[in-house]
């Protein structure tokens, strides 16, 4: 079956724009976009407020008596208008059965290629159920590869929260097949550490073969005795031997380099019988 990617919205002879009140209409319940950008919203009323709404949404009747229309193209604008206190919005009204309408909902949100991974997964799970439709077929109609179509579907076997951080971009889509292998559970410990740790996908991969591992590692790192870092000591107590001047003025050339680099030092001789004791101290500004 043909998703009709190349209907355009433009008006047919016999259809008439009409002003429709607000009040009367309801989002498409197919709307495979759950979360809408304020953000985007925002931009898209300003624009409407300086330039107007410059193709109107397309509704069809709506069998129900919570309101009259039914938006099967266009929430956004709808949205906007709404947020600019409109009292009506300009509107073609078609006649759509169910099918069409929840296809052409998931094509145009598809074509705006700005779907988060997991709303992109269930629109594509929608449109082959509703048009009977396997990955094959429905990567030959949207202009994608087989492959693409898989891997975007199995993101929906991630648990919950792992879902919900990619929707909310915490997430990459690359972080959470990382993830598929893991046990729901497990998913989110990952998910926890990816976010603690600011893993890359690559470590992210490392870690999601064996956590337990990776957490004993980590806990090993973390209590191994710390540097020093602002007050530095070091002690040379070395014997004399035939090359001892050599060794004495490196050490003091070595001091002088330190201390031309802008680094405080101080160091104090300690010339005994058999031994020749210099004592360096370094400290940071």
């Amino acid at each position: 079956m043909g998703l009709f990617f190349n209907r355009k919205n433009t008006v047919p002879k016999e259809k008439q724009i009409q002003e429709i009140s607000l009040d009367k209409i309801i989002p498409n319940p197919y709307q495979p976009r759950h979360a809408f950008s304020e953000d985007s919203i925002n931009e898209l009323a300003q624009t409407l407020q300086e330039q107007g709404l410059l193709q109107p949404i397309i509704l069809r009747e709506h069998q129900g008596d919570d309101a009259e229309y039914e938006i099967i193209a266009g929430e956004r604008r709808y949205r906007a208008a709404k947020s600019l206190g409109w009292d009506k919005i300009s509107a073609i009204v078609e006649e759509m059965d169910d099918e069409k309408v929840a296809s052409l909902a998931v094509i145009e949100n598809l074509q705006r290629e700005d779907l988060n991974p997991i709303d992109e997964a269930e629109a594509y799970v929608k449109l082959m159920e509703t048009n009977d439709l396997t990955q094959t077929e429905l990567a030959q109609q949207v202009g994608k590869s087989q492959s693409y179509i898989a891997n975007k579907i199995r993101l929906l076997k991630l648990s919950d929260k792992v879902q919900k951080l990619l929707v909310d971009g915490t997430l990459s889509q690359r972080h959470g097949r990382a993830l598929l292998a893991l046990e729901p559970a497990d998913q989110d410990r990952a998910a926890e550490i990816i976010i603690a740790d600011g893993l890359n996908v690559k470590k992210t991969e490392e870690m999601a073969k064996d956590i337990d591992g990776y957490l004993a590692a980590k806990q090993v790192d973390q209590k191994a005795p710390k540097k020093a870092t602002k007050k530095e000591k070091t002690v040379v107590n070395t014997k004399p031997t035939k090359d001892f001047k050599v060794q004495i003025n490196t050490i003091k050339k070595a001091i002088k380099m330190a201390k031309d680099s802008g680094m405080k030092v101080k160091y104090t001789e300690d010339k005994g019988k058999d031994s020749y004791k210099i004592t360096i101290e370094m400290l940071r500004k």
